[in-house]
């Protein structure tokens, strides 16, 4: 049996893996009552037998919606929830990748059945756990918008508890969406079903443990790909490694390891791949820190790549965004001869100032508020 969240946030406080914050601690709190509710709760899944179904549901305990900032701990504390919680009926999704199944679920269900087949994805969802916790809650697809009500509808009426944490204060959901005024009233039911936690800190604290030594990686080999293997673990904490994806412009952009509010990817994944500015400010705008790796020394020919690097440092660049490096070589080094030699001279000067202890102050002040 576990004690719940709060023993296990306080253990890895004194364990020196996370340093306790005063807003985490209130998010921590939150979640041991719901922690404690839920074993008091004994819901009746969908299926139950006959005779069940003429006995009154136990009424479910309120959810949270844990919104803020990126880089505040939401998603390490919705986990450390999550692992501690002996609420056996439960499963975590990111957020797309629910949506992505409850897609395809409507779809199965649809070929087997001329009903409606949200009743029967939310009874499938229900009976997959009681308990659904899901990260990264973000409404931008009128596809999904369309879905939501009536699914949580029937998720909330089969008792199903719900904790999500967002970038996004529910109000502000699906904001500017086509046909929005019919997904008002699903912003309605989630403040009914869940309480709202704020989490209105500006700062990032984990990046503070950052050192100049640990941003920029070179030349290429074990030794670079062991430090940076060392600075991602520092920073994703207890937290697992996941694979996520960004919707940008209506494309799915795979993030293809991400933890917390860090992304790896290598060079070929954001400068050999067809992507743009618009995919850039989309990592930008969920990521405090982005991991690089594998950049070499580019030659004439390899134009298109590199002018996408020196898309990707002007956009991290202008949100503030911390950036980690593996490369074949100093930044004056990567591009050393070719026709954007002298505009590269810019995107190498900004290299080198990203490593700089300034770069990382300038960061953290307060008052940016570049990376909300």
């Amino acid at each position: 049996m576990s004690g719940g969240p709060l023993p296990e946030y306080r253990a890895l406080a004194q364990a020196g893996e996370i340093t306790i914050e005063p807003v985490q601690s209130l998010m921590v709190e939150n979640l041991q009552i719901l922690h404690d509710r839920l074993q008091r709760y004994r819901p009746r899944p969908p299926g139950s037998d006959f005779f069940n179904l003429f006995r009154r549901r136990p009424q479910a305990p309120k959810g949270l919606y844990l919104h803020g900032n990126v880089g505040r701990g939401k998603t390490m504390l919705m986990d450390l929830f999550y692992r501690s919680c002996d609420f056996e009926s439960r499963q975590r999704w990111h957020f797309h990748g629910f949506m992505q199944h409850v897609h395809a679920s409507i779809a199965n269900w649809r070929r087997a059945f001329n009903g409606d087949p949200i009743p029967m994805v939310a009874d499938d969802i229900a009976e997959q756990g009681m308990l659904l916790c899901l990260d990264e809650f973000q409404v931008t697809d009128i596809a999904d918008a369309m879905i939501l009500g009536r699914l949580f509808t029937a998720l909330f009426e089969a008792g199903v508890v719900v904790v999500a944490t967002s970038n996004t204060v529910p109000s502000d959901l699906y904001r500017d969406g086509l046909n929005r005024d019919l997904f008002l009233p699903f912003i309605d039911m989630l403040l009914e079903h869940m309480d709202l936690l704020h989490f209105d800190g500006e700062r990032d604290y984990r990046l503070d443990r950052l050192h100049q030594a640990d941003y920029y990686h070179s030349p290429l080999g074990p030794e670079a790909d062991r430090r940076m293997q060392a600075v991602w673990r520092r920073l994703a904490g207890p937290c697992p490694t996941e694979r996520r994806v960004l919707e940008v412009n209506g494309r799915v952009l795979a993030v293809p390891k991400a933890a917390r509010s860090a992304a790896w990817f290598s060079f070929a994944e954001l400068c050999e791949a067809p992507l743009g500015a618009a995919d850039y400010l989309a990592i930008a705008r969920h990521f405090h820190a982005v991991f690089l790796a594998q950049v070499p020394v580019l030659a004439r020919a390899q134009r298109n790549e590199t002018r996408r690097l020196i898309t990707l440092i002007d956009t991290l660049y202008d949100r503030q965004t911390c950036l980690i490096v593996s490369a074949a070589a100093e930044p004056d080094g990567l591009y050393p001869d070719g026709d954007d030699k002298e505009v590269f001279a810019r995107t190498a000067s900004r290299l080198m100032e990203m490593r700089s202890e300034d770069y990382g102050q300038n960061r953290n002040n307060p008052h940016f508020t570049h990376n909300c």
